[in-house]
């Protein structure tokens, strides 16, 4: 791709995505907030190097505790996102050239996937595991489409249909095994039916079964074979 083209491909991404998610942004903010203060911080270790893959708008990663972050996404409005203190590079998920060999200690996906082909899911792992430390872990919050085939494709860049068990298959075919899988945790999008508030989403994180009856996003850890 010449550098035109995936100039023009960065800032048709920043358009896009700056229609979905500007008007939802606070309600986002703030669900994100207490996402990584209630669950997702409870992997990553405060004294961690974390790598947010296709970090979009940096929920994650301007929410969670750790000693260095680093945010990494196509889209060139990742710089405006990012929190002071995170780094943010724009480059594809399948080069991750800033990135030493075996440097980081978590790397997070959420919302990712389902975005590119077969063939960039593989290669994105391939550089996960290439620059996860042996002890490492690869969080992946995934949409389900066992649980969501109905609403699925209702965004337009939506291009590969995954659920947890091709997921796990992808896994294994580049070097990781899965170490947890919840194949329902939470609902589909921030529009779904997910509790408001910061008080009820963290009941909703205690309460499995609501994951059973609510969750059509997987939440799957793994770790370098």
């Amino acid at each position: 791709m010449s550098h035109d083209d995936a100039t023009r491909e960065s800032e048709g991404l920043r358009t896009l995505y700056a229609h979905r998610f500007d008007r939802e942004a606070k309600q986002r903010a703030d669900l994100w907030r207490t996402l990584c203060s209630s669950y997702f911080q409870r992997w990553v270790p405060r004294d961690a190097v974390v790598l947010d893959v296709a970090a979009g708008h940096c929920e994650f990663i301007n929410n969670i505790g750790a000693e260095r972050r680093i945010a990494v996404d196509l889209n060139p409005a990742v710089r405006d996102h990012a929190a002071v203190g995170v780094e943010a590079h724009v480059c594809r998920s399948t080069d991750l050239h800033m990135v030493g060999d075996a440097t980081i200690d978590r790397v997070f996906i959420s919302n990712f996937f389902e975005h590119i082909t077969r063939d960039d899911i593989l290669a994105t792992l391939e550089e996960v595991r290439r620059v996860l430390r042996p002890d490492g872990k690869l969080l992946v919050l995934q949409p389900n489409i066992r649980y969501c085939a109905r609403d699925y494709w209702m965004f337009f860049d939506h291009i590969t249909p995954v659920d947890d068990r091709a997921l796990a298959e992808a896994f294994a075919s580049t070097g990781f095994r899965v170490e947890l899988n919840h194949p329902r945790f939470l609902p589909y999008t921030t529009k779904s039916r997910l509790p408001s508030g910061d008080a009820l989403v963290r009941l909703y994180l205690r309460s499995p079964w609501a994951w059973r009856l609510l969750g059509a996003q997987a939440f799957m850890v793994a770790v370098p074979a």
